[in-house]
């Protein structure tokens, strides 16, 4: 029996297409200034190049403090997101708590390593001041539907995020990354959802950004109708995180109304959607000013 199916949900591929060239038809009319604003306050500003050093860190973070000088009819940033060495030197120079530090961790990006490897990144990541951490889900069990492993370590993350937080004295957030260019059929998407879900993800995401598929609109709208029967059957809210390919204004504003199509309102904003872009801000500057912007 699929994940899924407990929840009493079964990707309708037909329904999902229509729907999707229906959002993907009235994305002109739903653009404007307001909406690229919207889209970028809830970004995790992101950072995960193997040439990151702290000064290329503390560069892009200065960035962001300026930003509310330089442009002061915009928002901030949800989150800056860097590799989990790099949490402290996000915390250290920030100047805004509301610009949270989001760190990728457990063995990013493939999350192939010993479970006490992942566990242990992780506390170091919380310790050095994340506030935000995102995991990907073990594959290497999932994929041979070896569900009980790779949602027990899910589940393990939740346990030693929420002790390392309960003694610190602060709350962090779990974001678990499906890969789901790797998921390949949109029923695994939603088995690998409704797993993450039930382990304690505060957020399921779309992908690493570093495999040949990343985010598609088929998987956003799978997850999110994931997220909705989730909602009902629970009672808890889960965020939905895009990332990886988002290339442009208009794939943000396209997410945007997915999310806004499928879970509503209470969900357009950063506490339950995110997007992890490190290219996306330039892109929603220059649409909002109609020129050429390359402010990060």
């Amino acid at each position: 029996m699929s994940i899924a199916s407990k929840y009493g949900y079964t990707p309708d591929k037909e329904a999902i297409a229509r729907h999707l060239e229906l959002i993907a038809g009235g994305l002109e009319e739903m653009a404007s200034p307001e909406l690229y604003k919207a889209c970028f306050s809830i970004m995790d500003q992101t950072t995960l190049a193997n040439e990151d050093t702290p000064a290329s860190v503390t560069a892009l973070v200065q960035k962001v403090n300026s930003f509310a000088k330089d442009y002061p009819s915009w928002p901030l940033p949800a989150s800056i997101c860097v590799y989990p060495n790099f949490a402290g030197v996000v915390a250290k120079n920030r100047a805004s708590a509301d610009v949270h530090v989001t760190t990728v961790a457990g063995c990013f990006p493939t999350s192939q390593s010993f479970l006490e490897v992942k566990l242990h990144e992780i506390e170091l990541a919380v310790r050095a001041g994340a506030d935000e951490i995102d995991i990907v889900l073990a594959l290497n069990s999932f994929l041979v539907e070896d569900y009980a492993t790779a949602g027990e370590e899910i589940k393990a993350s939740r346990e030693r995020i929420d002790a390392v937080a309960a003694e610190l004295g602060r709350p962090v957030v779990l974001k678990v990354i499906l890969e789901t260019g790797l998921l390949v059929t949109p029923e695994k998407i939603a088995d690998a959802s409704f797993l993450a879900m039930e382990n304690g993800a505060d957020f399921i995401k779309t992908s690493t950004g570093k495999v040949k598929v990343n985010a598609t609109p088929l998987a956003a709208y799978v997850m999110c109708e994931c997220i909705k029967k989730f909602y009902e059957v629970t009672g808890k809210k889960v965020g939905f995180k895009a990332a990886g390919g988002i290339a442009s204004a208009m794939d943000a504003v396209c997410y945007w109304s997915i999310v806004g199509t499928i879970l509503g309102k209470e969900w357009l904003n950063k506490k339950l959607f995110r997007f992890g872009v490190s290219s996306l801000a330039n892109k929603l500057l220059s649409a909002e000013q109609q020129k050429t912007v390359a402010y990060f």
